[in-house]
């Protein structure tokens, strides 16, 4: 991150109203070098300017809107993950890297129309951070491409030192009402859920939504030979049909039930029915007990037994109700996820994933079917609506607070200071929040992190 020092002021202060300071005595020879040596440093300045860019809702200049992608990570959980991020096809790489694009894009642009439509100062509309790749100056916007893919920003003017707009301007952001203020830091949340909303619509017309029909069971994903259930004789691709007295019935919460039953079993052995092929075994398995709260642990990861159908609108009411409906589940999905996030934190933190994960998952998804693309395009643009709109500082839900706090307190608004410190606080924390993230997604994604274990 980089910041311009404060440029211009006095440092002269006179001690008594009315009284002049005497100018230092030099000779108009020093002067003279002295004036040159200035004229040369404002014309390097003039060359080379000082680029003022800060990143996410610390934004350059002022506070103001803006995305991490680091951010995302909050409830797109490593169960999105298959195998890993596999490159060896390079478009599903870019298909994703082009979701995950278009849903900054679609945020910031929220942003940007609902400043500028009601005549508010924009400096700069930046997907991305860091270096600039591309860029383009229009009348009064400066527009451009930074290097690093996590989010984005839209800069205002409003307490920018290099700013020539005076600072009673009735149109810099800072001086409009709370109604407009609102309606721009929440433009971002409503552009991305808009377009989630558009892209089930576009899929229930093309490609059809996929529906899940539900068998019984569950089905085993990968699973190694040192954990209980690889030690049990479970494999990969297995349907666990009963779990001790319970038999897994052909519903959407299949999976909790089975985890949940082996949770509640610490030490105590468990005979599952499993179907492998055209055979049915009984194998039984004792769960360790783990974890801060003891609970069973076997080594499994689990899936629904389900198939993928494809289901079209028949005409236009048709397909809008089924995108509406997909558009509903998608949102309850994600609500859902960021419930048990906060509210079952211990158990929940590991799933947690940043941006490489979400990449990888993006990739994998667009390796599969189209129709998955469409479905993680839709659910990665609620969860970054869902997840900004969260009152937390350096999020646009923490400034949707501190605005409605203004509008409680009569207009009156909270110490300039005070809001910064905290934002800034918030955004130091979520940086570092995000970095963890990359490196242990890093580390799981190229098996390292086994290695290290």
């Amino acid at each position: 991150m980089r910041q311009q020092p404060p440029t211009g002021g006095d440092l002269h202060t006179p001690l008594t109203p009315g009284l002049e300071v005497a100018p230092p005595l030099c000779s108009p020879a020093l002067q003279n070098q002295e004036q040159q040596q200035q004229d040369e440093q404002q014309q390097q300045q003039d060359e080379h300017p000082t680029e003022r860019w800060m990143a996410a809702s610390q934004l350059s200049g002022w506070k103001g809107p803006g995305t991490m992608l680091l951010s995302l990570g909050a409830v797109s959980g490593a169960g999105l993950l298959g195998s890993g991020f596999d490159v060896s096809g390079p478009g599903s790489v870019l298909q994703a890297l082009a979701v995950l694009g278009l849903t900054v894009g679609i945020h910031e642009a929220g942003h940007f129309f609902a400043a500028v439509s009601r005549g508010i100062h924009v400096t700069k509309f930046a997907i991305g951070f860091g270096p600039t790749i591309f860029t383009y100056q229009g009348k009064e916007v400066e527009y451009s491409l930074r290097a690093l893919p996590l989010g984005g920003f839209v800069a205002f003017p409003d307490d920018d030192p290099e700013s020539t707009y005076p600072p009673d301007d009735p149109n810099l952001l800072r001086n409009r009402s709370v109604g407009d203020r609102a309606a721009v830091i929440s433009a971002g949340v409503i552009a991305n859920m808009i377009l989630a909303f558009t892209i089930c619509l576009v899929q229930a017309s093309t490609t059809g939504i996929n529906e899940s029909v539900y068998r019984p069971g569950v089905r085993l994903g990968e699973i190694r030979e040192s954990t209980v259930a690889g030690q049990a004789g479970l494999r990969r691709g297995d349907v666990v049909l009963k779990v001790g007295d319970l038999l897994v019935a052909p519903r959407p919460g299949a999976v909790n039930d089975v985890v949940n039953a082996i949770k509640d079993s610490p030490g105590r052995e468990l005979m599952l029915e499993v179907q492998r092929g055209e055979e049915r075994l009984r194998i039984p398995v004792t769960p360790t007990p783990s974890g801060s709260d003891g609970s069973g642990r076997i080594g499994i990861t689990l899936a629904a037994n389900a198939k993928i159908v494809k289901k079209k609108g028949g005409d236009v009411v048709a397909t809008v109700a089924l995108a509406a409906d997909e558009f509903v589940k998608l949102t309850g999905t994600v609500v859902g996820g960021l419930y048990q996030f906060i509210t079952n934190f211990s158990n929940t933190v590991d799933n947690v994933s940043g941006p490489v994960a979400i990449l990888a998952a993006g990739a994998e998804v667009a390796r599969a079917n189209t129709g998955g693309l469409y479905q993680f395009a839709a659910l990665i643009n609620i969860n970054l609506a869902v997840v900004n709109i969260l009152p937390l500082p350096a999020l646009d839900g923490g400034y949707l607070v501190f605005i409605a706090l203004e509008a409680l307190r009569g207009g009156k608004k909270i110490n300039d200071t005070v809001e910064k410190s905290i934002m800034a606080g918030g955004f130091l924390l979520l940086m570092t929040a995000g970095v963890s993230l990359i490196v242990k997604d890093t580390l799981t994604l190229t098996g390292l992190g086994s290695l290290l274990q």
